[in-house]
């Protein structure tokens, strides 16, 4: 039964290797053999790849200063934060809110085998994550300094890293659990989480070079502190070089803290995992008891549907509104770094000043691109865009409440980094006046160019919304289009600024850009709102 149900796990887990997300049919064997290729490729060679780099560029030296055992915790300490993130999610989704609990507990199978396939699923994910990370380590170590000691001290070590990652993984996952059966939006999680993994990636990744020569300098004054002040950590690092005092402790507590967490996980298991059902039931009641509904307006009703849309799908959010989340940490690292960036502004555009607002506002257009949610919105209607086009209501309606989703969530924005970047560059009123009028008139021309794409080009026919967000060459025509138009205004800037001054330069481009709009606008409140309606 537990195979059975571990082989079910896994099926979940890789759908998507099996099961084409387009047509919902079955791979062939010869693309289910290329898609799990690739996935052994990008972990195995490429993840694997970095992380035995690392370990060659660190083991010599610091085995040469007997810090052998700094070596073996830096590498534990990596491992286990990648196999907590690689499997956290799959702890929160598959052990503790999966969505079969019900059917699975209603039938005469026995919870401990529901709880054990789950928890080896949990376990494997996680195993295979900081396996990523600590097998080259213990690979590379074993080939620089060869003990039979140590050989087993790192396969125990493995074995410890990978139930370290499963007891973290159920608590974490059952925090999350937990808070998302209280929380009515949790698609705002998955994005802050989504978007600290990629701030940390980026900071690891530009800071990589100066860290691991500042770590080499100073190994042996780090691994001074750390025996002095974090022992255990020491000792756990002892592992891997075989010391069997360390081996013996840490294996026992680790197995301790294993037996707590299933005897803990035993108890709550059934409470947890059907409590989004108990949660989902108390709210339809609480629905039930209220006995009026505030009546909005069609065209308010049709924004607060599409706003629902937008922030109910990370997905959405992620890739057609990440400007939303990065263009106010500009405006506040602008005003951080106000004397630097400033002096170095000033000294690029010393004998243009009209030049530097321009290239302001410019730099600002080029963020509001990475907002494309219009050229997809009506992709992403997808069967169910019977529903609009059978409302009593003018097929223009929907179409703008798409347009003004992504207005505001671009503009609104916009107008911070502005004001931020004004303060910063100490701009004049007139600067000002453009720094917020070009950014709000580009994020209207770069809606409307974006839904006139989308409904020249619409995608009707998916299975998963990834395919209209990503996969779809009308969300990159808009994406592009965007960036080729901030090209010629640069240009034309470039060349005019200091001839016709940046006051008259900047209105011409928002003449344009408003123009341009006006007929954007014109075409999809009529042509394309028939186009919409015939769908």
């Amino acid at each position: 039964m537990i195979k059975i149900l571990l082989k079910k796990q896994f099926l979940e887990m890789f759908k998507s290797f099996f099961y084409n997300q387009k047509t919902n049919e079955k791979r062939s064997a010869g693309s289910v053999a290329l898609y799990i290729s690739l996935f052994v490729f990008s972990t195995v060679i490429v993840l694997g790849g970095m992380f035995t780099a690392l370990a060659l560029l660190l083991c010599s030296s610091l085995a040469a200063m007997d810090l052998s055992w700094l070596y073996f915790a830096l590498f534990s300490i990596i491992a286990i934060l990648i196999g907590i993130f690689g499997s956290v999610f799959n702890t929160y989704s598959g052990l503790y809110l999966s969505k079969d609990n019900d059917l699975l507990l209603s039938m005469p199978i026995p919870v401990h085998a529901i709880m054990i396939s789950r928890l080896l699923g949990v376990y494997l994910m996680g195993l295979m994550f900081s396996g990523i990370v600590i097998l080259p380590a213990v690979a590379v170590y074993s080939f620089v300094k060869f003990s039979v000691l140590s050989l087993i001290g790192g396969i125990i070590l493995i074995f410890l890293i990978s139930l370290i990652v499963l007891i973290l993984s159920c608590l974490l996952g059952w925090v999350i659990a937990k808070i998302s059966l209280k929380l009515k939006n949790k698609s705002f999680i998955t994005v802050i989480i989504s978007l600290a993994f990629i701030a940390a990636y980026y900071f690891v990744y530009f800071k990589a070079q100066t860290i691991i020569k500042n770590f080499l300098e100073n190994a042996v004054t780090y691994g001074e502190k750390i025996m002095s002040d974090v022992y255990p950590l020491y000792m756990f690092g002892k592992i891997g070089t075989g010391d069997i005092l360390s081996i013996l402790i840490f294996t026992a507590a680790i197995l301790l803290l294993f037996a707590v967490m299933w005897f803990v996980l035993s108890r709550s298991f059934i409470k947890i995992s059907t409590s989004s059902a108990a949660s989902a039931n108390s709210k339809s009641g609480a629905l039930r008891k209220k006995s009026a509904a505030r009546q909005n307006s069609i065209s308010k009703a049709l924004l607060k549907k599409e706003f629902a849309r937008f922030t109910s799908s990370p997905n959405y959010m992620l890739n057609c509104g990440l400007a939303s989340f990065l263009i106010p940490i500009l405006g506040i690292f602008l005003i951080i770094k106000k004397a630097d960036i400033s002096y170095a502004f000033n000294t690029l555009f010393v004998n243009s000043a009209g030049l530097k607002t321009a290239v302001i506002c410019i730099a600002l257009c080029l963020l509001a691109t990475m907002n494309d949610s219009a050229a997809p919105s009506v992709s992403l209607e997808g069967k169910s865009i019977w529903i609009l086009q059978s409302l009593p209501i003018d097929p223009k309606l929907p179409l703008i409440a798409k347009l003004l989703v992504q207005i505001l969530v671009t503009a609104v924005p916009l107008v911070f980094c502005s004001a931020c970047a004004a303060f910063a560059f100490s701009a004049d009123a007139v600067s000002i006046l453009f720094m917020i009028i070009i950014p709000i008139i580009f994020a209207l021309l770069s809606s409307c160019f974006g839904l006139f794409i989308g409904l020249k080009m619409p995608n009707l026919n998916w299975t998963s919304e990834i395919t209209p967000i990503k996969q779809n060459i009308g969300v990159l025509i808009a994406i592009f289009g965007g960036v080729l138009f901030i090209g010629f205004m640069f240009v034309f800037c470039l060349i005019l600024v200091n001839i016709i001054g940046m006051a008259a330069c900047l209105s011409v481009v928002a003449v344009i850009m408003l123009a341009l709009s006006y007929l954007l606008l014109h075409w999809i409140t009529t042509k394309g709102a028939n186009i919409f309606k015939n769908l």
